[in-house]
């Protein structure tokens, strides 16, 4: 597999990061194992956790066991190029006591703890799961409400985490800073600081991207382009709405869905419509849906690595035959005629 140089950073990684958020619900530890093989053989040597998994559903008594499977899985392979992420939980979870918001203090005990569960001496790139004045992610964009936020109290809460982060940085516990469900303010400010004041800089952005969710398209995509932030897509098949397994508004058993009605709030009155037309232009030219939805990731202005994920090891097979996918420019073509047609469907 193809491997890049993440942003301004000298981490070289591949182009596909290797999720892991089911592994110890959906996923027991054996299939995770056997799905960390696969990757690795495929070329994949990025991966991808957090401290708040496994989900579906996110649990206090259950935080940190995927990093803990993770880290029995590095300390057993020893694999000598792996590139670890991983994140502290944002304010208000169910997975961290009293839905404690990110601190400093905070921020040390946890990267401690991650770095005890993934069996590793130094975390590559260590992201805020989401920002402590909230986010309009995760469907919250319909009502997003800014005006309640504290500028000041978010610009000292920034320069109190970017002077923690380079204390870990200095004692060799992190490499790298970044971000996940941000804004292009939110974004903007972390990179001002960090040249203004002489700290770290965040390495790259976490944000969900698919052919369903392009929230990303516009401010974001100027601001990483021109800031040499690479995006680390998540959800590229959105939940698995773009497999097409849900498409007549079905739910298999064992399922995403199973666990998670709605899937977050993707099921709307106008997402099936949308995959079904989606569906419609795989199968036109010759493409499996699965492949096309998450190389077309690739093809963005902005550097852009999917984050793939599977239940089951026979779905990451799947998604790793496409890895060499090469989609025609008609294909872009049609795929962007119908995201104008059907925007922001959830």
């Amino acid at each position: 597999m193809q491997k890049l140089k993440l942003g301004h950073s000298d981490l070289m990684v591949s182009r596909y990061c290797m999720g892991t958020m089911t592994f110890g619900t959906q996923t027991d530890e054996h299939d995770a194992h056997r799905q960390l093989d696969m990757a690795r053989e495929a070329g994949i040597n990025f991966l991808d956790a957090a401290e708040m998994y496994p989900v579906n559903p996110v649990r206090l008594e259950t935080a940190g066991d995927t990093e803990a499977i993770v880290g029995r899985w590095i300390a057993s392979r020893k694999p000598d190029d792996i590139v670890v992420a991983t994140k502290i939980t944002g304010a208000g979870s169910n997975a961290v006591k009293d839905g404690a918001p990110i601190s400093a203090t905070r921020m040390r005990d946890a990267v401690e703890a991650s770095l005890r569960r993934l069996q590793v001496e130094c975390i590559d790139i260590y992201q805020l799961h989401w920002p402590n004045r909230g986010s309009y992610h995760f469907r919250k964009v319909w009502g997003f409400d800014p005006s309640n936020q504290k500028r000041d109290t978010t610009v000292a809460h920034m320069r109190e985490v970017l002077s923690c982060a380079a204390e870990l940085i200095a004692q060799g516990k992190i490499k790298h800073l970044a971000l996940s469900n941000e804004s292009a303010w939110g974004l903007g400010m972390w990179l001002h600081l960090a040249e203004a004041e002489g700290l770290p800089r965040v390495v790259s952005l976490q944000n969900e991207y698919s052919l369903l969710c392009r929230l990303f398209d516009l401010d974001l995509a100027e601001a990483c382009v021109n800031e040499n932030i690479p995006l680390l897509a998540y959800s590229p098949l959105a939940a698995g709405l773009l497999t097409g397994k849900y498409a007549g508004n079905v739910t298999p058993e064992d399922s995403r869905r199973a666990r998670n009605p709605d899937l977050g709030g993707r099921i709307t009155g106008r997402v099936f419509e949308a995959v079904s037309g989606y569906m419609a232009i795989a199968h036109e030219f010759g493409l499996d849906p699965v492949h096309m939805a998450i190389q077309w990731t690739c093809t963005r202005p902005a550097q852009t690595l999917p984050i793939i994920g599977a239940t089951t090891s026979a779905q990451l097979g799947h998604i790793l035959a496409g890895r060499d996918v090469v989609l025609p420019d008609e294909v872009k073509g049609a795929i962007d005629q119908l995201n104008r047609a059907m925007p922001m469907v959830f």
